[in-house]
């Protein structure tokens, strides 16, 4: 008896200091729960629970209602939360270069296995004070949404909902710019604020703006990121083990990239269905389309900060 009453508690002992050890880690989204680009963190996430029992959790606070998205980089810095799932369009306040991150045309993986993602990781660490962990959104393109035709690659005339991802391509096309948040975007096109808004192939009918979207200009241009990114100090706090979750969960996450082909085929087909119609470029303006993304993207780029430009479009 006396040694059963003695491995029992040996045994609670070891189980409280397991769970003792045990970290969660806060963190936020700037998608709302259950939109397109909400749902490859909750995937993670719910990795990251799943297969961290006992070693690190984590709990999502919210999206957009939490932290406003803009504010959301400033906030995982901070340290305001650990965690956050955030594109770099939304915080070029804090790392300006990160802007090239939509230029790329390889994958993550490609980027993992070239360097590029270490100058990226560090770029954000020096920047942000974040460990920049996992990229979601390879293979999705943007788009040009409109509630009036075009005939060619001139937006003259045409005020478009804009963020710092087509500010450059859609200013040297002679568009009127307007930064809104995701959240505005139906009510100003609602009131003919606005006349159109750049956004991926994904996503459009989750928010409704498939409701005031007329037309969709083909062919795509750049590619998503939506990134997964940890305040460094945190990171740095965190146990060999846990750390390793986390990048397996990144691994994990990032190989689902590849779902996105299929999920873009059907979205297209959601979109006709829904009564948005398609432009499509071909033959020179086709070209001068993609060569303006292109062009106008890295000169932006390069402007901020000429090296990070040069070392990113070559492994980009």
């Amino acid at each position: 008896m006396k040694k059963t009453l003695a491995l029992t508690a040996a045994f609670a002992m070891l189980a409280g200091s397991a769970a003792a050890e045990e970290v969660t880690l806060k963190a936020a989204s700037a998608f709302a729960t259950g939109t397109t680009f909400a749902r490859p963190f909750a995937a993670f996430v719910d990795w990251v629970n799943e297969n961290g029992k006992g070693v690190l959790q984590i709990n999502v606070v919210g999206g957009p209602e939490a932290v406003p998205p803009f504010e959301l980089g400033n906030a995982v810095s901070s340290g305001v939360v650990d965690l956050a799932n955030n594109t770099a369009a939304f915080y070029t306040n804090l790392l300006p270069e990160g802007d090239a991150l939509k230029l790329a045309t390889n994958t993550i993986q490609d980027q993992r296995a070239n360097g590029c993602y270490d100058i990226i990781d560090e770029m954000h660490q020096s920047a942000m004070n974040v460990k920049y962990l996992a990229r979601t959104g390879d293979n999705v393109n943007f788009h040009l949404y409109l509630t009036k035709p075009i005939e060619k690659p001139d937006l003259n005339g045409l005020t478009i909902r804009t963020t710092p991802v087509y500010q450059a391509m859609f200013k040297a096309l002679g568009a009127n710019l307007v930064r809104t948040a995701p959240g505005e975007v139906y009510t100003a096109l609602e009131r003919g604020a606005i006349d159109g808004y750049g956004w991926p192939i994904q996503g459009v009918l989750d928010l409704g703006w498939d409701e005031q979207t007329k037309y969709r200009v083909d062919p795509g241009f750049y590619q998503v990121d939506v990134n997964v990114i940890v305040n460094l100090d945190k990171w740095n706090g965190l146990g060999d083990e846990q750390k390793a979750l986390l990048e397996k969960a990144a691994e994990w996450i990032e190989a689902k990239n590849a779902d996105n082909l299929d999920i873009n085929a059907k979205e297209a087909a959601a979109q006709a269905e829904a009564g948005i119609e398609v432009i499509e470029f071909s033959g020179d303006d086709r070209e001068a389309w993609l060569k303006a993304a292109q062009d106008e993207g890295w000169a932006a780029i390069a402007a901020i900060n000429a090296d990070a430009a040069d070392k990113l479009k070559t492994c980009f």
